[in-house]
Formats: C-alpha cells, sequence, structure tokens
C-alpha cells in the first residue's frame, strides 16, 4: 500500500509518500480500497504537533486523516462477505490513516455509499458534514432568526448556509476574497460579505440573532457585537487564533464541540449522509488534491487558500 507518513512534527515538508505492508482487517473489520480522503485544518495542527483537538497526540510514524471512502476488498472474521465490492464511507475516528490507498474500520463504522454519490462527497458528508449536522440541530434556527455564518465559503460554512435556509432563516455569510464571497453567495448567502474589504461590517443586517462562528478573532467579535438581546453565537472552533471572550449575558455563547456532539456521532453522521443523498444539504468540495500532493494540500490550508471541503484523491497507479 501507499500511505501518507511523518516521522516528526513539522511544517509540512514531513509529510511523504511511503510504500508500506498491506493493511490486514482484524475480526470484525473491513479493509477499504480507499477512493478518497478528507483533509482538515486541524490535521495541519495535528501534524504540526501544536494542537491534536478532543484526541491524543498520536505515535509516529502517524497516516494523518481521519475520513475515507472507496470500495471494500478485504473482510475480516466474522465480517459478512456481502461487504465485499461494496461502496462505502467511514470515519476512522482518532485512529488516523486515512492518507493512504488501504484503510481498516469496524464494520460497525462503514456506511454504504449512495451510487448517486461519489467518493470525494461521501467523504466530505461523513466528516465535516456531521459536525454541520450537529451545529444545525444544536443551534435551533427558526423561520425568524438572521444567521451569520462566518468561513461561509469552506465545507463547514457552505453547508451551514444550507442549512440555514432550509430553516427558513436569513443566511447572512462573511468569507474572505472576492471568489470566497461568490461561493457563499451561491449556497445561500444575502449578503454575502467579503471581510478583507475595509468597512465590510457596515454590511450586516441587524440585528442579528444567531451567529455560527469557528473563526473567532476580529471577525467573531464584530458579529457578537452585531447580535441582539436575546441572541447566540454558537462557537465550534475558533480558526484565527483567537478565542475571544465574551461577558453580555443577554448574548450568550454556546460551544458545540466536544461532550456535547460526542454521543451522538453516529446519529449526526447517518443525517449527514442522508441529506447528501436526498439533495437538502450538499457538501460542496472545492479543494482537490492527488493523495501525494498531501503536503501542498496542508499549505493551502494553512494559507487560507482553499475553497469548501478539501479532499485527497487517490490515484488508480498509485494503488
Amino acid at each position: 500500500m501507499h500511505a501518507i507518513r511523518h516521522h516528526s512534527f513539522g511544517t509540512a515538508d514531513v509529510l511523504h509518500l511511503e510504500q508500506l505492508p498491506d493493511l490486514d482487517p482484524a475480526p470484525g473489520q473491513l479493509r477499504i480500497a480507499v477512493e478518497a480522503a478528507g483533509a482538515h485544518l486541524l490535521d495541519t495542527s495535528i501534524r504540526a504537533g501544536e494542537s491534536f483537538g478532543a484526541g491524543p497526540a498520536p505515535e509516529l510514524p502517524a497516516v494523518p486523516g481521519r475520513e475515507v471512502a472507496g470500495t471494500v476488498d478485504r473482510v475480516g472474521v466474522g465480517v459478512e462477505e456481502s461487504w465485499l465490492g461494496r461502496r462505502v464511507v467511514a470515519h476512522l475516528g482518532f485512529a488516523g490513516g486515512g492518507y493512504a490507498d488501504q484503510a481498516v474500520v469496524d464494520e460497525t463504522r462503514a456506511y454504504p455509499l449512495p451510487d448517486h454519490l461519489d467518493a470525494a462527497t461521501g467523504v466530505a458528508a461523513i466528516g465535516t458534514g456531521r459536525t454541520a449536522a450537529a451545529i444545525l440541530d444544536l443551534s435551533g434556527i427558526t423561520a425568524d432568526d438572521v444567521v451569520a455564518v462566518t468561513s461561509a465559503a469552506g465545507g463547514l460554512g457552505t453547508l451551514l448556509l444550507q442549512g440555514v435556509r432550509n430553516a427558513g432563516a436569513r443566511a447572512v455569510g462573511v468569507a474572505g476574497g472576492a471568489d470566497k464571497v461568490a461561493i457563499a453567495a451561491g449556497h445561500g448567502a444575502d449578503p454575502a460579505l467579503d471581510r478583507r474589504t475595509p468597512g465590510w461590517a457596515d454590511g450586516v443586517p441587524g440585528p442579528l440573532t444567531l451567529v455560527l462562528d469557528g473563526v473567532g478573532g476580529e471577525v467573531g467579535q464584530v458579529l457578537y457585537d452585531r447580535l441582539a438581546p436575546g441572541g447566540r453565537l454558537v462557537r465550534f472552533g475558533w480558526a484565527s487564533g483567537t478565542q475571544n471572550a465574551y461577558d453580555d449575558p443577554q448574548r450568550r455563547v454556546v460551544d458545540v464541540l466536544g461532550p456535547p456532539i460526542m454521543s451522538r456521532l453516529a446519529e449526526f453522521e447517518r443525517a449527514a449522509l442522508d441529506a447528501a443523498a436526498d439533495g437538502s444539504r450538499v457538501p460542496y468540495v472545492g479543494s482537490v488534491f492527488p493523495l501525494a500532493d498531501a503536503a501542498a494540500a496542508h499549505r493551502a490550508l494553512e494559507a487560507g487558500a482553499t475553497t469548501g471541503k478539501v479532499v485527497l484523491l487517490v490515484e488508480r497507479s498509485s494503488r
């Protein structure tokens, strides 16, 4: 098999494509011939040794990645052979191992991939999609809400915009750059605002009743300040590097990652896949790289140069 590994923590230059022994599924497991793997900004922090999210630091050498889609080509003891040849998608959890052309996962963690969904869309749904499903569920959006979404052209932001519009609420998108503003507008943001433009905050319709924020910093603060009394900010990260301290009891902050969703992950995965399959909330895959170029994908993520979900595709010649 071929996989991207890093033997130390550091810059994207530590990522290398290596040839490793083929994987053998343990009892109760499936082996997937991977077609697509998801890449996250969190992956870059883990690779750098700076932050590991809710999980432990990986043992080195490590194969990054937690989301894969492909075809089952081997099953372990106790697994029905009817899985063989089926297209599936799976979240690998803290174990990682997704940046490879083979992956193993417990049978209970694999989901059949509908025929009309490609592998990249499935990967976006199983990870970023489940996060979006959780945020939307815990936000309690109603048709009366005016909702601001940060990083609105990203994989998560575009799904949240769709969810806001599905609820009948008004969606306000904030993104960086004209191309990203256009993507946000195409996914339902009205208006879509360019945070790089001086005076962008003047275009925020007010008052807001809800902010869905994974950025923090100046953008998060500006939007929080435009919340009406009784409004709320739902926080799921601070990609800017600054976790703001909000202290107005009339505008509460709800942190949704971690314990609020961990016990419901399977529920949110199913909801995300169902929404992608029926077309009600379809992931936008905007940045695609060959598996061998995982380092380039990480550099683009760190530079804020990606749009939509970032996906690594496995070339047939590398399998």
